[in-house]
């Protein structure tokens, strides 16, 4: 097995060779580098993979590729979005581009979902972009870059779209199956988890990024009274541990009315069976989704991690995510870090909310796959909870396989113990997730990039609350 320092000077030379250049500027990186299938669309730059790669040249100190892929991905946005006759509103940004050449110029080309399998448009996209952007600015120091005019109209679009009134009396957002890291039919369609802690991440960075103003502090208000209601729905809501689970356990169906305890009419029949034994005494976690007599019980890790990250779980709630994965440790961390969400669905189910994908079978890509890019996020959770045995633990799990598998995107199995079946190699954000998880584990400063602290308005909120 080679050493970590190898792995880093492999890793390193490999996220060299992803970079995209559009002209002689460098404006992102690849989805994969694999010479041995296809390129596909992994030949694009994708907003979201291209995160880890982000923040990786920003712990190094090499911040030109992020500000020039934030420039130009801003200037994208603005373009018109068409699909069938029909033209999308302002404030979305690209799943991918590409830089073509023709007639001897180079010009970037953005897919908005109109060419992605399923065709749905990429939520994530916008909240992943306001984030990049403050992480920017923190390792910079360039807040004029935010503070341009057409930066500002990008966030300000940004945040209309996520916030315009539709027929929904949640605080959450509401979008369709497929909308974000899962992109294709999963049942987590309406309020996923991992939306929602993007959304709330985003909203906390939007803050910040905002210049001071008339316009702006109308906005601001807006998103100090947005962050606190979300905080409270998502922790009184979403949250699971064994107490929560004993109560719903002993729910009343068909409550009306303001004193209604089963808020969401939520039947106990629907807790799956394999819950009561999973959930441990000493542990807990958000779960995946809710709505109308919906509650999904799956674990998806993405959206918990970040919620470590972004604090809207606090110190006690992280603590019990973190103490989740260790006492269920072979579930989700297994022969790989980590499982995407836990447990697969099969059978019936898994006919029913796939649509019968052959990519998302179960213990495979979406459906319970194991992506070694989480690790990142992994190691931030781990370095803020003051868990970093957890992560030291599945950084060397991965190093016994990665550059022997050839960094592919995703691993198959209930263990996470075999290259997935149709896994691209020399995947960027798994080289570049191993890169991350690196730097969070050596310089614990770094997480200040993307970390956040709890969010003061909240508790102003709640006292208000209270006193009312």
């Amino acid at each position: 097995m080679k050493t970590t320092t190898n792995l880093v000077t492999e890793a390193w030379q490999l996220l060299e060779r992803s970079i995209v250049y559009y002209g002689d500027r460098p404006v992102g990186t690849v989805a994969a580098c694999d010479p041995s299938v296809e390129a596909l669309n992994y030949d694009q730059c994708f907003v979201r993979d291209f995160v880890s790669s982000a923040l990786v040249f920003l712990t190094h100190g090499r911040p030109e590729i992020v500000r020039n892929f934030l420039v130009e991905t801003l200037a994208l946005q603005s373009g018109e979005k068409q699909m069938d006759y029909f033209y999308a509103g302002r404030g979305l940004m690209p799943a991918s581009f590409k830089v073509v050449s023709a007639e001897g110029k180079q010009y970037l080309v953005a897919d908005f979902g109109e060419h992605a399998i399923g065709r749905v448009t990429p939520v994530d996209s916008c909240l992943w972009w306001i984030i990049l952007l403050r992480a920017y600015v923190k390792a910079t120091g360039d807040l004029d870059l935010a503070h341009q005019p057409e930066f500002q109209q990008g966030i300000l679009w940004i945040l209309k779209l996520c916030m315009a009134d539709r027929f929904d009396m949640y605080p959450t957002m509401l979008v369709p199956d497929g909308a974000f890291m899962i992109d294709r039919r999963m049942g987590v369609d309406g309020h996923p988890l991992e939306i929602q802690t993007l959304f709330y991440a985003a909203l906390m960075s939007a803050r910040e990024l905002l210049a001071p103003g008339p316009r702006n502090d109308i906005h601001i208000q807006i998103i100090n009274q947005r962050l606190s209601i979300l905080n409270y729905h998502m922790r009184q809501y979403y949250w699971l541990d064994a107490r929560r689970l004993n109560t719903i356990y002993r729910y009343h169906g068909e409550e009306f009315g303001e004193g209604a305890v089963n808020k969401f009419n939520i039947y106990p029949d629907s807790i799956p069976e394999w819950t009561f034994d999973w959930m441990p005494d000493e542990g807990g976690y958000l779960a995946g989704n809710l709505g109308p007599a919906r509650l999904d019980f799956r674990f998806f890790a993405l959206g918990n991690l970040m919620a470590v990250v972004s604090s809207l779980t606090n110190a006690e709630e992280s603590q019990q995510v973190m103490n989740l994965i260790e006492q269920r440790w072979d579930d989700l961390v297994g022969q790989m870090p980590m499982k995407i969400c836990y447990p697969a669905v099969v059978d019936q189910e898994w006919k029913i909310l796939t649509g019968c994908d052959p990519k998302n079978v179960p213990w495979s890509y979406h459906n319970g796959g194991s992506w070694p890019m989480l690790l990142w996020l992994m190691a931030a959770a781990c370095q803020k909870t003051g868990r970093t045995d957890l992560c030291r633990r599945a950084m060397a799990i991965a190093e016994r396989r990665l550059s022997e598998d050839e960094w592919p995107e995703y691993y198959d199995g209930k263990a996470g113990r075999y290259v997935g079946k149709a896994s691209r190699k020399y995947q960027t954000w798994t080289i570049a997730g191993y890169l991350l998880a690196q730097d969070f584990l050596d310089n614990p400063s770094h997480l200040d990039l993307i970390c956040f602290d709890e969010d003061p308005q909240f508790f102003d909120w709640m006292y208000r609350l209270q006193e009312f």
